[in-house]
C-alpha cells in the first residue's frame, strides 16, 4: 500500500510541475482507494501483559563518530555568452558551436543523443519556448518534433501561421536524465532542476537576442519559471493567460501542448486557444470569426 501511495504522489508532483492544476478520478477509483486504506494493517496496541516492566533505563549507547562528509564537487560555472558581430545567420551558427562544445551539455548527453538548440525563422516576430527535449527531440536534435510538437504545429496553423514563420526553442539544451533500464533506455521525463535551467538560460537569451522577436510565448510551468524565475509562482494558473515582461519583451504564459494530450477536452483546448488569441491580437494578426469561435 505504501509503495502504491508513493507512486501516486510522485505522479501528482510530476503533473503539477508540468502545469496540471487538477486531475479527474472516477468514483470507482475513489472507492477502490478507500477500501485499500481501510484494509491496510495497522500496528496493534500493546496489551496489559505486554507492558514493559518499570526498570532503570539503560544508558544510551554512544553513537560512533560520523565520518566527515565528502565535499560536494563545485558547480559548473554558468556560461557567459558573447555573440560575435555579423548577420543573424552567422551569429546563430556561432551560438550553435558554443552549445555543441559546452562541456556540461556534452557530459549530460547519453550515447547517440544530440544537444538541442532552437529552430525556425531567425526573423520571426513570434517565439515559442518550451521545457526540455524529450525522447524524439534528443534523437533528432530539434525541439518539438514528438507528439507535443505535432500538436504545437496544429496550434500555430490555427493562428494562420506555419512552423516556418516562427522560432521554437527550449529552456534546456539536453534531456534531463532519469535512471535507465537494462537496455539503457530512459523511460519518462522529469522537470529540470534550477541549476540545470540556470546553466542553459544564457543560451536561450542569446537566441532571443539574435531573433529579436516582438512577442514570446512560454509553454508550460517549467518554461515560465525558467523565464520569470524559479520562485516566481506556485501553480501555473497564477500566471497563465496574462502578459509579463522578459527583457523588455511581452511574454505570454500558457499551458504546454502535452497538457492537451493528457486532457483532450474542448475546455482545455479553449483555455490555451484564448491565450493564443491574446497573442494574435497583440501581434496585430488578422482574426476571423471562425478563429474566435474555436473549441466553443
Amino acid at each position: 500500500m505504501r509503495l502504491a501511495l508513493s507512486a501516486i504522489t510522485e505522479e501528482l508532483r510530476r503533473l503539477k510541475a508540468s502545469g496540471v492544476d487538477s486531475v479527474v478520478v472516477s468514483e470507482e477509483g475513489l472507492s477502490a482507494l478507500r477500501k485499500s486504506v481501510a484494509s491496510s494493517p495497522r500496528a496493534a496496541p500493546l496489551s496489559a501483559s505486554e507492558d514493559v516492566p518499570a526498570e532503570k533505563p539503560a544508558a544510551p549507547a554512544r553513537a560512533p563518530k560520523a565520518a566527515p562528509r565528502p565535499e560536494a564537487p563545485p558547480a559548473a560555472p554558468v556560461p557567459v555568452v558573447s555573440l560575435p558581430p555579423g548577420d543573424k545567420k552567422s551569429r546563430w551558427a556561432a551560438l550553435e558551436r558554443m552549445v555543441l562544445e559546452d562541456p556540461v551539455c556534452r557530459a549530460k548527453l547519453r550515447p547517440g543523443k544530440k544537444v538541442v538548440l532552437g529552430v525556425g525563422n531567425l526573423d520571426a516576430s513570434l517565439m515559442f519556448i518550451g521545457e526540455a527535449p524529450g525522447a524524439e527531440e534528443e534523437v533528432q536534435g530539434e525541439p518539438f518534433v514528438g507528439p507535443a510538437g505535432q500538436l504545437l504545429n496544429r496550434m500555430i496553423a490555427g493562428m494562420a501561421l506555419s512552423r516556418a514563420d516562427v522560432y521554437i526553442g527550449n529552456i534546456m539544451n539536453w534531456r534531463p536524465d532519469l535512471p535507465t533500464g537494462p537496455d539503457g533506455v530512459q523511460t519518462g521525463n522529469r522537470p529540470p532542476t534550477d541549476a540545470e535551467m540556470a546553466h542553459c538560460l544564457p543560451y536561450l537569451k542569446a537566441q532571443i537576442e539574435i531573433v529579436a522577436p516582438s512577442l514570446i510565448v512560454a509553454l508550460g510551468a517549467t518554461a515560465a519559471k525558467g523565464l520569470l524565475g524559479p520562485k516566481s509562482f506556485g501553480a501555473l494558473g497564477e500566471v497563465r493567460g496574462r502578459w509579463h515582461d522578459f527583457g523588455g519583451r511581452p511574454l505570454m504564459v500558457t499551458y504546454h501542448p502535452s497538457y492537451i494530450l493528457r486532457n483532450p477536452t474542448n475546455r482545455t483546448k479553449r483555455m490555451i486557444w484564448e491565450d493564443l488569441l491574446k497573442v494574435m491580437e497583440r501581434a496585430k494578426l488578422p482574426i476571423t470569426d471562425k478563429q474566435r469561435g474555436f473549441f466553443l
